[in-house]
């Protein structure tokens, strides 16, 4: 029995140390709104005004540390662009902000950065290009792969 195809990602909850410093890099930085609050612990942001995508709390983590490597949790929360250049406007606010990339890849469907946010959560941010566009193998399943994203062209974007 399959999932229904309907089905997707509504939002992430991710424990952070300190709310204030959070809110600085997904609402500061990423440009993402503030939707509601729940005192000093918690906050949800969103995009468009959606009831939240992100959920940042600290009701078990205020002050803590991330976890060390070699350990379980998620690996990265991954943040879809609707356009190429809506992705590019993203890497120029993290380079004004001086926020560093830890990657930037060419997948052949998508284009994606990846970076850290200030309590180390890994973050993906990406866009799909159209379907039709996807790599194919002779067999109609897709062919994903790691190349280098051009950074530059990326940006070049917000020139044309």
């Amino acid at each position: 029995m399959s999932i229904d195809p309907r089905v997707d990602i509504g939002h992430v909850h991710l424990k952070v140390a300190d709310i204030q410093r959070a809110l600085d890099f997904y609402v500061g930085v990423l440009g993402f709104e503030e939707q509601a609050r729940y005192g000093d612990q918690a906050v949800f942001i969103s995009a468009g005004g959606y009831h939240h995508h992100i959920g940042l709390n600290t009701w078990e983590s205020k002050g803590g540390s991330p976890p060390p490597p070699g350990t379980t949790g998620l690996f990265h929360t991954a943040i879809r662009y609707p356009t190429r250049r809506a992705l590019a406007a993203a890497l120029q606010r993290l380079g004004d902000a001086g926020v560093p990339l830890s990657g930037a890849s060419d997948h052949g469907v998508s284009e994606a950065l990846y970076l850290r946010d200030p309590d180390q959560n890994g973050i993906e941010l990406y866009w799909d290009r159209p379907e039709a566009e996807w790599p194919r193998g002779a067999d109609g399943q897709i062919e994903m792969y790691s190349a280098p994203l051009d950074l530059r062209d990326l940006l070049g974007e917000l020139e044309r």
